[in-house]
């Protein structure tokens, strides 16, 4: 049984989407702001995260900051707000996706699946990718640079690999969601390019001149077997 967690301010959505994900097979628990939640990281961790991006004290933005100094677990930004800007300064912040309230349960219930099918290995992957100074180790979800481990989350663990196992093919952004999220994120591909910047700020010496990830112009992104 997976688990959740669900952080929210509001009673009422809180215990709607406990009974909602409860249904469908989930371990829930709930917190109604973000102090809360990072105390009980300290002995509990789930397999995904549901946070709300306004709480009181302390926003959304900053509380998926401090989960990610404590858990690589997928992190679901709900809110309703749909501004670029908010979008991603979700994702920048180390949300794996950000869903504009009103939502379907379906839909939310969905999108979790995607993810928790999408954090673990396939059986079929190669154990180890090896570039030189870049080591994937795909069952152990380890990424290593000059023989030093680099934290990734499970998002960008997977984004990483599923280019690294295809090097120097251009993988598209339709691709990419598609392969990592699951589903059609209605054209928007904000998603991907965050998550590649974020990526690339972890692997990159320089990421005005990426070694490893390089964007072809209109058509997507290719990893470099160097």
């Amino acid at each position: 049984m997976n688990s959740v967690f669900i952080i929210d301010d509001d009673e009422r959505i809180r215990d709607s989407l406990k009974l909602v994900l409860e249904d469908d097979g989930f371990n829930v628990r709930t917190f109604e702001s973000g102090e809360e939640l990072i105390f009980a990281l300290d002995s509990s961790k789930p397999d995904i995260f549901i946070l709300d991006l306004m709480l009181p004290n302390m926003t959304g933005f900053e509380c998926a900051k401090l989960i990610r100094q404590k858990s690589n677990s997928p992190i679901l930004m709900v809110s309703a707000r749909s501004d670029t800007h908010d979008v991603v300064a979700g994702l920048e912040a180390g949300a794996d996706d950000y869903i504009i309230k009103p939502f379907a349960p379906k839909e939310l219930t969905a999108r979790m699946k995607a993810h928790l099918r999408r954090t673990k290995p396939a059986l079929h992957e190669k154990d180890e990718l090896d570039f030189g100074s870049l080591r994937i180790k795909v069952s152990q979800g380890q990424v290593f640079i000059n023989d030093k481990e680099i934290y990734l989350t499970k998002t960008e663990f997977k984004m990483l690999t599923l280019m690294a196992q295809s090097p120097n093919k251009i993988i598209s952004r339709e691709e990419l969601l598609e392969k990592i999220w699951g589903y059609d994120w209605f054209g928007d591909t904000r998603l991907v390019d965050t998550h590649i910047r974020r990526l690339r700020a972890k692997i990159e010496e320089d990421t005005s001149v990426p070694k490893y990830i390089s964007t072809s112009r209109g058509l997507g992104y290719k990893f470099i077997a160097v």
